[in-house]
This record gives C-alpha cells, sequence and structure tokens, in this order.
C-alpha cells in the first residue's frame, strides 16, 4: 500500500513538475509579448516570414505592411515576430455585396472601382513565427493595424478562417461563402458513378473508382470533369491522374470565409452613405 501510494505521489509530483514548466514557458512567452509593438514594416518583414504561410510566397502589390517586432534588444533582438499586409481590394466578391447589401452594386464599371477603391482594404496575408503563435498575436495584428488605414471598411478571405476564426476574434464579422454550382454539378456526378460524399476527403481512393468506370459511366464522368474545368483555364486539358483529382478535390472542399469590418470611425458625419452620395452627384 505505501509503495502504491508512494508511485501515485510520485507519478503527481512529475504531472505537477510538468505543470509548472508548461506555465512557466507561457509566462515567459507572455512576458515577451507585452514587449512587442506594431510598427510599420517593410517588405523585407514580410520576406522574414513569407514561407511559413501556407500561400505562394510571392506577394504581389500592396498598400501597407505592420511589423510586429520587440521594444527592447535581447534574445529576440529586432527580430521580426508577426507580420500583416493590407493591399487594394479586388473588383468583384459576391460575400462583399451580401455583406454590405449591394452598396457598390449599381453603378457603371469605372465609378464602381474608384468607390470600392477609396473605401476598402484588404488584408491580403497574417503570419506570425510559429514560436509565438497560440498567443494572440495574429488577432492583435489584425485589430490594432485596421483603423489605421483610415477607411470605412477591412476585409479579408481565408480558406483556414474556420479552424483558425482570429479575424473574428479581432472584431471582423465571417461569412461563409455558398458552394458554386460547377461544384454541386460535379458532386452529384461524382454520386452518380458511385464516389459518394464521405470519399472526397481522399484523392486515392476517388483516382481508383474513377479508374475502375468503363462504357458510358467513364464518358460521363470525363464530360463532366472536362465542364467543371472550364473555369479552370490552366487544367482544361488535364488528363485523368492522382493529381488531377487532388486538384479537383481541393476546389470542392475549399469553403473560404469571408470577412469585413466597419470602422467605427465612420459612422458620424463621413459614413460611406454619404461618400456614396457624393459619388452619384458627380456623375450626373
Amino acid at each position: 500500500m505505501m509503495l502504491g501510494r508512494k508511485f501515485c505521489l510520485g507519478s503527481l509530483h512529475v504531472l505537477t513538475f510538468h505543470k509548472l514548466w508548461e506555465n512557466r514557458q507561457k509566462m515567459k512567452k507572455c512576458s515577451v509579448c507585452r514587449k512587442l509593438q506594431i510598427v510599420p514594416g517593410r517588405l523585407d518583414d514580410y520576406k522574414q516570414l513569407a514561407h511559413y504561410h501556407y500561400r505562394d510566397s510571392r506577394l504581389g502589390p500592396f498598400e501597407r505592411i505592420f511589423a510586429l517586432r520587440s521594444e527592447a534588444v535581447g534574445a529576440t533582438g529586432t527580430q521580426t515576430i508577426g507580420v500583416i499586409v493590407h493591399s487594394m481590394p479586388v473588383p468583384g466578391l459576391e460575400l462583399r455585396n451580401v455583406a454590405t447589401d449591394n452598396f457598390f452594386v449599381g453603378f457603371d464599371r469605372s465609378t464602381q472601382l474608384a468607390l470600392i477603391n477609396k473605401n476598402i482594404r484588404c488584408i491580403s496575408r497574417v503570419i506570425i513565427e510559429p514560436r509565438f503563435r497560440g498567443l494572440g498575436l495574429a488577432s492583435r495584428l489584425v485589430r490594432q493595424t485596421m483603423p489605421k488605414m483610415n477607411v470605412p471598411i477591412i476585409e479579408a478571405m481565408a480558406v483556414m478562417g474556420l479552424v483558425n476564426p482570429f479575424f473574428e476574434k479581432a472584431g471582423m464579422k465571417a461569412l461563409t461563402a455558398e458552394m458554386p454550382a460547377r461544384c454541386i454539378q460535379l458532386i452529384e456526378a461524382f454520386s452518380m458513378v458511385g464516389v459518394e460524399d464521405p470519399d472526397l476527403i481522399d484523392a486515392e481512393k476517388v483516382q481508383q473508382k474513377i479508374a475502375l468506370l468503363s462504357g458510358a459511366k467513364a464518358e460521363f464522368i470525363e464530360c463532366e470533369i472536362k465542364r467543371f474545368f472550364q473555369s479552370y483555364g490552366s487544367h482544361r486539358n488535364d488528363q485523368s491522374s492522382l493529381e488531377r483529382t487532388r486538384y479537383i478535390l481541393s476546389k470542392l472542399t475549399a469553403r473560404p470565409v469571408y470577412y469585413i469590418w466597419f470602422n467605427p470611425k465612420f459612422d458620424a458625419g463621413c459614413s460611406i452613405l454619404d461618400v456614396r452620395r457624393e459619388s452619384r452627384k458627380e456623375n450626373r
């Protein structure tokens, strides 16, 4: 009995030690977080962290970069801990129209582009150095830099938004895109030849089922895949292969989340509605 009790106490001691060690590590990181500040950044700041992002590291045109750096020179030195990139918005987004009640709809092309470019900025990248993830720094970057852009609307698109909702934690509203009709049509076509919804997470299984098709079913699914690829020009002539199937499934299962933030600074006297009225006056 004494030996059993001793073992239990020893195990408890080990668990307590690990818990204390984890808490100490968190406290160390939190103390570092308190010394971090958000400052105007440069392209070099982005390049330092670009390889940690799941998207292509090539950035494209951007408007402003903000970096998260340490105030004090020490173990981290002046190393960039995090970075956020604000870019110009893309011209047409269906979920933007939903979120703004079709506010940007109903203008001629040039007026619409001018209105969008004047009033919206898009968060195109948020990257945190892996050792400092899980501490709320991504939300902090978003929350504290959005007002600095001085526009009525900030938006963002994120494929991983449902997994890591830091945009929502920063105060943005989320809208999930509906599945495009072309995706629904191909999913239904797959079901007709024996490829069911649960299979769509396994590219190898789907490819095996496609390879076993023959006759009318094989012709039918190839025809449907060709129709699906009409929206993806560079893949239009891809032949049946595991790589092609992986690409198809990536499109069928990708559900990007749209995020929007309305700057409260523009609620009184200088609202976006006033801007729209002025735009209409100028075009009369």
